[in-house]
């Protein structure tokens, strides 16, 4: 992998396995949920390994725009919260490319008495807000943006709330936080009723600093009530990120003569799935939990058969770029089930994901919101625009790597995005195929 003339350009050779070991970045979805959660406590938090990335920094910088004192160390960010510290930002909060940053922190802000701006990068000026305005809204917070969907920049006017009952239309991790962040400060009780079960970060979190919150299995999916609660300091060691982890897992299944293993991962049920649906694939991938919720995962070198993909497997569905890769490889047609969701992410990945299949001369089309590939006739070297999307980004990476020759050289443009999650990647990969 090399820079190549132009802005954030990187070229990425083909026919080198990647061997050896890696340590990922702290949780994304953790880390948000850990700021924002200490802010609200009273007194001092400590978060170890949090996300070095650019999404998880304007977090930090959220926070502490509205009033908490954030130290950054070495080993661990110290945060000194509260309630009665917190207060209107002096300007506007530029959240940069954070769709999580920027609905979850609509949620704490609602409870608040105070009023904020919050705008991002063009990406994040395109994206919907109106999934967690409508819920807040009927909470009792003002919140105003641009156009039908609400996109930012967006202005909320935080204080008196009351308790609803709540399910959201999409399976989004983001839209049940935001509303049981708000529920903290709601008069009376708050309910989230969650057809499909999506990651629980948030409400595990919230019942560790003591909030008076309940989670209950409700038919295949799950419910979550919560009430007014105050919060107390925590200490968090933040894991590595599953959705990180998926790059090299799948590098080690589709790369000829791999064996990839990434560590203290975070083993969450909801964050998972696409190790399931890679094992059912015909994937060579072990998972070694050391203790509960974390441990280490091996893949290696593996033969792929096309398989049958349901949304719900994957909720959040990050993996879908990189599983698209391992589609594209294997033998025989893969589908995507119900995966339009896909469109409203940092870009339309959905489409994207599409054009990225046929940019390394697979055959990859949409059928409504399905995404099927046709697989089995190998990579060829492409050039991809990341279109400012860290995950088409690395997934391009693992294409380019897949590709059988060192003379086969794959151009990615727009290589800058991945620091908004994963600054380190091109290092990683760098040692991962040096290791042998």
């Amino acid at each position: 992998m090399t820079t190549a003339p132009g802005p954030e350009t990187i070229r990425v050779n083909g026919g080198r396995a990647f061997q050896g070991s890696v340590a990922l970045p702290g949780d994304k979805s953790i880390s948000h949920r850990a700021l924002l959660l200490a802010a609200l406590a009273e007194g001092t938090s400590t978060i170890a390994g949090l996300s070095d990335g650019d999404d998880v920094r304007r977090t930090s910088e959220a926070v502490r725009a509205l009033g908490a004192e954030v130290e950054e160390g070495d080993e661990a960010t110290v945060i000194q919260g509260g309630r009665s510290r917190l207060h209107s930002p002096s300007g506007p909060i530029d959240l940069g490319n954070s769709g999580t940053g920027m609905r979850l922190l609509l949620g704490v802000v609602a409870g608040l008495p105070v009023t904020a701006n919050l705008t991002g990068d063009a990406s994040l000026r395109g994206r919907p807000m109106d999934r967690v305005a409508e819920p807040l809204g009927r909470m009792g917070a003002h919140i105003s943006g641009q156009g039908s969907r609400c996109l930012p920049p967006v202005e909320i006017i935080g204080g008196k709330l009351h308790g609803i009952e709540y399910t959201p239309p999409m399976a989004s991790a983001q839209v049940k936080s935001a509303v049981l962040l708000a529920g903290l400060s709601a008069e009376g009780e708050t309910v989230v009723h969650e057809p499909v079960p999506t990651r629980g970060h948030t409400e595990e979190m919230l019942a560790q600093m003591g909030a008076d919150i309940t989670v209950s299995n409700s038919g295949s999916g799950r419910t979550i009530r919560i009430r007014r609660s105050d919060l107390s300091p925590t200490t968090v060691s933040v894991p590595g990120d599953p959705s990180q982890a998926a790059y090299w897992i799948v590098a080690g299944v589709v790369v000829p003569g791999s064996v990839v293993t990434v560590v203290e991962i975070h083993l969450g049920a909801e964050r998972t799935g696409f190790l399931d649906v890679l094992k059912r694939m015909g994937g060579d991938v072990t998972v070694d939990q050391q203790v509960t919720g974390l441990g280490s995962i091996t893949s290696r070198t593996s033969s792929l058969t096309g398989t049958v993909v349901h949304a719900d497997e994957i909720p959040s569905l990050d993996e879908v770029p990189i599983l698209a890769v391992a589609a594209a490889m294997a033998t025989g047609q893969s589908r995507f089930i119900d995966v339009g969701e896909l469109r409203v992410k940092e870009s339309d990945r959905l489409s994207g994901t599409v054009d990225l299949v046929n940019a390394f001369g697979g055959t990859a089309w949409t059928e409504g919101d399905d995404l099927v590939i046709s697989g089995g006739q190998g990579l060829q070297p492409g050039i991809v625009d990341a279109r400012g999307d860290h995950r088409m980004a690395m997934a391009a990476a693992i294409a380019g790597a897949a590709c059988p020759s060192p003379t086969d050289v794959t151009t990615i443009i727009g290589w800058e995005t991945v620091k908004t999650s994963y600054p380190r990647f091109h290092q990683d990969f760098e040692a991962l195929v040096a290791a042998k």
